[in-house]
């Protein structure tokens, strides 16, 4: 019977949850209480990055939410992501250290390459590869990488990411990227699962939604753990975390899976487009500077 506890056999063989938490657009103090009820009502998969200025939060969620299950740490499975300002190998190195005390951790489950900036990532990935075979790094991964980047890594590394991390949900499917990922052995994983929110008004999924009696939320989240992605829905109130996680008492038909599937807009209904974040740029101003939330901007500088 499928659960939190569900877990997924990456290529390097480590088991990765199915289902998680993401924290994109939350603040320390959002994050801190969103991470610790998660854990508390059962998430064992925690997704940050030092771009979303939280890691401090993350960690100070994770302690209490061991804390409070009485769990340790080896029993949930925490990801962050090396920042684009930071990519080159040393400066990789030293920066996933900061990250480390950030998230007061001594190891990672899953890195991750947040955007694959022109000139930087392969040494980025290079530096990760040192993490890994150190033991500092239990899985290694990507995220944003589109084929044409994926191949130029795979050419000139020697560790085959785990995941690739890709915006996907009803509307923005991502299926020529998907397709690679399984010829290459790479899980995928969902981040912004719903959408934004706009495709939680389509009137298709809607009308699935009323024949299950579940919520427009749970059945694209259904959808998506149908289609064997990992996905880390971002909530900071704990009923939508606890109604978000109740999708494993009820299965969608092949029919119903198809409906959504056929929703598919393409790139243009990305949340995010690669040229806003300039990543082909090494200079390039978007995606350079941490998201500074307001509550503790001292904890993001190295």
């Amino acid at each position: 019977m499928s659960n939190l506890k569900s877990t997924l056999e990456l290529n390097n063989g480590v088991k990765m949850p199915k289902f998680g938490l993401g924290v994109w657009k939350s603040n320390n103090t959002e994050a801190k209480n969103a991470v610790s009820t998660a854990i508390q009502n059962g998430y064992l998969l925690i997704d940050t990055a030092k771009q979303y200025g939280n890691e401090t939060g993350v960690g100070q969620g994770i302690r209490e939410g061991l804390q409070k299950t009485g769990m340790n740490r080896k029993d949930i499975f925490i990801t962050t992501k090396v920042f684009n300002g930071d990519q080159g190998y040393d400066s990789t190195l030293y920066a996933f250290e900061n990250q480390l005390k950030r998230l007061n951790l001594n190891y990672l489950d899953l890195l991750l390459v947040h955007w694959p900036v022109d000139g930087k990532f392969i040494d980025t990935y290079k530096a990760m590869e040192t993490l890994y075979k150190n033991g500092r790094v239990r899985a290694l991964g990507i995220s944003n990488f589109n084929t044409e980047r994926l191949n130029q890594l795979l050419d000139r590394t020697t560790i085959t990411p785990t995941i690739n991390q890709m915006e996907f949900n009803p509307y923005n499917q991502e299926n020529e990227i998907l397709s690679n990922n399984k010829l290459q052995g790479i899980q995928m994983e969902a981040w912004s699962p719903l959408g934004g929110g706009e495709a939680l008004a389509d009137p298709v999924i809607n009308q699935i939604a009323v024949r299950y009696k579940k919520s427009v939320a749970q059945i694209i989240l259904r959808w998506e753990y149908q289609r064997d992605l990992v996905i880390i829905p971002k909530s900071i109130h704990e009923q939508r975390i606890i109604e978000n996680s109740q999708i494993f008492d009820f299965s969608l038909t092949d029919q119903d899976m198809e409906l959504i599937n056929n929703l598919d807009k393409g790139q243009d209904h990305r949340v995010l487009h690669y040229d806003d974040f300039k990543w082909h740029n090494p200079n390039g101003s978007w995606g350079d500077e941490v998201d500074h939330c307001e509550d503790s901007p001292a904890n993001y500088a190295d």
